[in-house]
């Protein structure tokens, strides 16, 4: 079977990853030849003897910013791994945001290089040479990208075929395939806890109605909690 997606992480924490991709469905993508995930070390491309990869910025400033000459290096040794140079990625906070419809965007592609950033940020000139796609996951401030890195993974695997052991849980999931409404409350076993009860529709076997239903909680949830995403 061949391979459906190809990550390269390019960081300066590779050992952030191990754990994290041991686990769940996505070990179970990547035994499986699902996915592809490769994590490499940004500093084995540093051509200073203490393998440093950052410096002061000019006309000062506080931090540090990575350099621009084992960045590119990184990248270029990275993207002729294979015939396919990827969509490079920089996780940056000024970036376009992560939502539902640009990781589905993102998933047609078969192979994508994450650049993860430290301390300042980047080297302009990182940005102007590889050209990437700048991504945030939100409007905050992470210590770096990794853990960015790992949400884009997280969003982007379960939509490839097979990952999921049912397809259509990500059908039905908040903000896909182009459904703006959050998703309707779910229950499973007992059917009563504590006087808690599962709503009877649910055991009615009326599928028509349940669907009925299920639209109707998921229109009162929006209007609720994200009365933007209805606007």
């Amino acid at each position: 079977m061949g391979l459906s997606m190809r990550f390269d992480i390019v960081t300066l924490f590779p050992d952030m990853f191990p754990g994290y991709l041991s686990q769940s469905l996505l070990n179970k993508a990547i035994e499986a030849g699902i996915v592809d995930i490769h994590v490499h070390n940004m500093r084995d491309w540093s051509t200073d003897k203490h393998n440093k990869i950052d410096d002061r910025p000019y006309g000062g400033g506080p931090g540090m910013i990575l350099s621009v000459e084992p960045v590119i290096r990184c990248v270029e040794a990275v993207q002729a791994m294979t015939d396919d140079p990827g969509q490079v990625i920089m996780m940056t906070p000024q970036g376009e945001r992560l939502c539902q419809p640009t990781a589905e965007r993102l998933a047609t592609n078969v192979r994508m290089i994450l650049l993860c950033g430290r301390y300042e940020g980047f080297d302009q000139r990182v940005v102007d040479i590889l050209d990437p796609l700048e991504l945030s996951i939100g409007d905050y401030i992470l210590n770096g990208g990794e853990v960015a890195a790992m949400v884009v993974v997280d969003s982007l695997v379960r939509l490839v075929p097979g990952v999921l052991g049912d397809q259509q849980s990500s059908w039905d999931d908040s903000f896909s395939r182009g459904n703006r409404m959050l998703e309707y409350p779910q229950y499973t076993r007992p059917q009563n806890f504590e006087g808690h009860e599962v709503p009877e529709i649910l055991l009615s076997g009326n599928h028509k109605k349940i669907e009925q239903w299920r639209k109707t909680q998921s229109l009162a949830k929006t209007k609720l909690r994200r009365q933007d995403l209805l606007e």
